[in-house]
């Protein structure tokens, strides 16, 4: 016998608590860490977990911006609208705590990368490097901004180029990645500074409708 749901109803709810309710609903989450530009071409580095790629044809990945409570404002925001470049950098264990680092509430103009000490790659379609020791890294440009109406701006990007760590493949010429090799983490609960690995994982057969299904003869 199924368990009885307790229904919540989105509208009627404060934005806290929904946030609340919904991010611990939804995970893992990807992790965008997000390094732009300013005009006069000052680092800055970010991480969002309201993130995903949404398109391989074209390429584009969305990323949402919440409105800042603890300034006017975020720089990585205002960096993409100023100059449309971003790099997406995906995070590995070992760059969790860099991560975490870059996450701090820092007044506009501060340099994360140099807080967190990371090391930067120059890109090759975009102004703003790649942080070096990231498995993975998109360069994006801004295809397009949707306004929710709510304070939260929705960032469509182009991925332009990708690079890849030689070490992820498992057959290069197949594009065959192992996700265990990434050792990616991913975003469990809200504003609590939980995380998850995604290291253990299963896979399933994708059940085809011209085959015989379980119980049938």
């Amino acid at each position: 016998m199924s368990e009885t749901h307790e229904a919540f109803e989105l509208d009627l709810m404060k934005p806290a608590d929904g946030y609340k309710l919904l991010t611990s609903l939804v995970m893992p989450r990807p992790i965008a860490w997000v390094l732009t530009q300013s005009a006069d071409g000052r680092n800055n580095a970010a991480p969002f977990s309201f993130f995903n790629l949404l398109s391989t044809d074209p390429p584009l990945v969305a990323i949402a911006f919440s409105p800042a409570s603890d300034r006017n404002g975020k720089d990585t925001l205002s960096n993409i609208r100023d100059t449309g470049d971003l790099v997406v950098n995906v995070v590995s264990e070992e760059l969790a705590g860099a991560m975490n680092t870059t996450a701090v509430d820092a007044p506009p103009g501060v340099d994360e990368t140099e807080l967190a000490g990371l090391e930067l790659v120059a890109s090759i379609a975009v102004k703003p490097p790649r942080i070096a020791r990231s498995p993975a890294a998109l360069e994006c440009r801004l295809e397009r901004e949707i306004d929710t109406g709510h304070g939260t701006t929705i960032v469509l990007a182009r991925v332009l180029q990708a690079h890849v760590v030689r070490s992820a493949f498992e057959d290069r010429s197949r594009l065959h990645i192992d996700s265990a090799r990434l050792a990616l983490i991913g975003r469990m609960t809200g504003g609590e500074g939980g995380y998850c690995t995604t290291r253990d994982t299963f896979s399933l057969d994708r059940p085809k409708w011209s085959e015989p299904q379980a119980g049938e003869g």
